[in-house]
């Protein structure tokens, strides 16, 4: 039998469907389908076709390596890019030169500036000593205390109007949470997973897919989740569980669009990994909430993945 039909034959006869070997495994149903046809066209090249098989064996109690042998006796390019050649930078990093100050110019500012006010204080003392006298002459007794004219009242000192309160945030529940890709919805990771990040369990979570470097290996650009509040909301806040080590950079981004361009990036945080607040500096409009991930933190099998719990907003209707 062939790699896929294998694997097929342990899924039945350990009575797991393709929908329990994508959550134990968290690779998408498509792929496991594919696999399972001997089509991995979908993997994304040798290395993850390999983690692929390697998962999905151990998951309906396959021995992996006959099955990984046999790909690379019949399957594997010749030139593998391997996770090591991934993670190589493709630029040297050069050294920056740090510049000398030229003091011939700075001491030459200095001077222009001195004189500049000496000749402002020249200027502006003698008109202040004129100002000053022609006062004491016209306005000032003996005593040197201004006499006020006649009838003259003080003005009474001006009541600044009271802020008025502003209404406490409030939960703003999504109607739908949906993975979400460069391309949009339908290049999301794991999306029949997607509505565990926001049903209020501690249990279930919505996991990207696994990748071999933090930046998705070149792959794209980035992964996330997309939250539908149902109509124009002001988010105050966003506030999510990763269940990963710390790690990740991530982006809020707000808008009416449900399209990467379309929606603004209003908030970010780095290196962010368990509980994970996100607060723009300023109250953002919208109907959609986007959580984008720009860079993934590493998990227990020497890959990168992030799980999201309990995504949560706060904001005014």
């Amino acid at each position: 039998m062939s790699i896929g039909e294998t694997l097929a034959s342990a899924r039945r006869d350990a009575g797991l469907t393709v929908t329990q070997v994508s959550q134990r495994t968290r690779i998408r149903e498509s792929i496991i389908r594919g696999i399972e046809r001997d089509d991995y066209t979908a993997c994304g090249g040798d290395f993850y076709a390999r983690g692929h098989i390697r998962s999905i064996a151990q998951a309906v109690g396959a021995d992996p390596a006959p099955l990984i042998g046999e790909y690379d006796a019949t399957l594997r390019a010749p030139e593998e890019i391997t996770a090591a050649d991934a993670l190589r930078p493709t630029m040297a990093i050069t050294p920056v030169r740090r510049r000398r100050p030229n003091w011939t110019v700075v001491l030459a500012v200095a001077l222009l500036a001195a004189v500049g006010l000496l000749g402002y204080h020249l200027a502006t003392g003698s008109g202040h000593a004129s100002a000053t006298t022609a006062g004491f002459n016209v306005g000032h007794g003996r005593s040197g205390h201004h006499a006020p004219a006649p009838g003259h009242r003080s003005p009474s000192p001006s009541r600044s109007p009271s802020p008025s309160a502003t209404p406490a945030p409030v939960a703003l529940t999504p109607v739908s949470a949906t993975a979400f890709g460069p391309g949009g919805t339908a290049s999301g990771d794991n999306a029949s997973q997607s509505a565990q990040a926001v049903d209020g369990s501690s249990s279930t979570f919505w996991p990207t897919n696994w990748y071999a470097t933090a930046s998705f290996a070149g792959l794209q650009t980035g992964t996330g989740l997309l939250l539908d509040l149902g109509r124009t909301e002001t988010i105050d806040s966003v506030q999510l569980t990763l269940g990963t080590a710390p790690g990740a950079d991530l982006q809020m981004r707000v808008g009416n669009t449900p399209t990467l361009a379309g929606l603004t990036t209003v908030a970010s945080a780095s290196d962010a990994g368990g509980t994970v607040p996100i607060r723009p500096t300023a109250p953002a409009q919208g109907r959609y909430v986007l959580i984008w991930f720009t860079k993934l933190p590493p998990d227990n099998s020497g890959t990168f993945q992030a799980d999201v719990y309990n995504v949560s907003v706060q904001g005014h209707a």
